[in-house]
């Protein structure tokens, strides 16, 4: 325990109590040694030293501020890695982020190129679709432009009709309608009857048509062999006068006639398709 003496005096000779300032100056001399030579002054003095040993430690004052700056580069590095870990951290999840954000942008890219053929697929359809629609276009002009019929024939009833310009015998009006690709007329039917007796009466003619009983005397055959079913006779008629065994179409009904006499024909042949609309 320091006296109040001891107190005065240690305020006096600051040396004996803070040993270590000639130690910060470089000096070796150890505490111990120090309070040897303070022993040898007196009991006063070697007390005066013993508290001075208490204050200052045999490891010396010097060596507690040595301590300080180590302990503060420690605390420095220990600051300096966390620093350096929370940047690690923040950087690997910036980079998870951003592959991520690659890994989406392939997926789209993936899903464009997915969408492509799809569009490529519509593109051709719609293309498909106005071909049709310029093939029906084209059809339809084909159908306006079509004659089922050669010019100068009358079509009726799936029928081509061609009432000649020339005059000549049943024989030869005949022949000339085979030439064509035709026949003479063959009536099988009133609609067909009146649709020959308009074209008769409007021209105001005769008109040979493919019905004759030259074979066989009152047997009558159209010119494919078919025998007659419906017939238009005048009142009358047939009456085979003068060797009457070709017949004839006059004003609105039949006439049978010389097959020598010299007359109009009327041919008879299919018609042609045309495409449908």
């Amino acid at each position: 325990e320091v006296t109040s003496g001891e107190q005065g005096f240690a305020e006096h000779d600051p040396e004996g109590l803070i040993c270590s300032s000639k130690s910060l100056q470089g000096t070796r001399m150890t505490q111990g040694q120090r309070c040897q030579g303070f022993s040898a002054e007196g009991t006063r003095q070697s007390r005066i030293c013993s508290l001075g040993a208490q204050l200052c430690p045999s490891v010396g004052c010097a060596g507690h501020l040595t301590q300080v700056p180590w302990l503060l580069l420690l605390l420095i590095s220990l600051g300096l890695f966390l620093l350096m870990l929370a940047t690690l951290v923040q950087v690997s999840r910036i980079r998870a982020y951003s592959q991520g954000q690659t890994q989406d942008q392939q997926g789209s890219s993936s899903l464009d190129k997915v969408a492509v053929p799809r569009e490529q697929t519509h593109s051709g359809l719609e293309q498909i679709q106005q071909i049709q629609q310029q093939l029906t276009q084209f059809n339809a002009s084909l159908a306006g432009l079509c004659r089922p019929c050669p010019w100068d024939w009358e079509l009726f009833q799936g029928s081509c009709y061609l009432f000649s310009r020339t005059l000549g015998s049943w024989e030869t009006s005949a022949s000339s309608c085979e030439d064509l690709g035709a026949h003479l007329v063959i009536v099988n039917s009133v609609s067909e009857q009146r649709f020959m007796k308009y074209w008769n009466v409007r021209k105001n003619q005769r008109s040979w048509i493919g019905l004759s009983d030259h074979i066989h005397e009152g047997s009558w055959q159209w010119v494919d062999g078919s025998a007659l079913k419906f017939s238009f006779w005048k009142e009358g008629e047939p009456n085979n006068d003068g060797d009457e065994d070709c017949v004839e179409l006059f004003m609105d009904d039949w006439n049978d006639n010389k097959c020598t006499e010299q007359n109009f024909w009327v041919c008879e042949q299919p018609s042609a398709p045309c495409p449908h609309h």
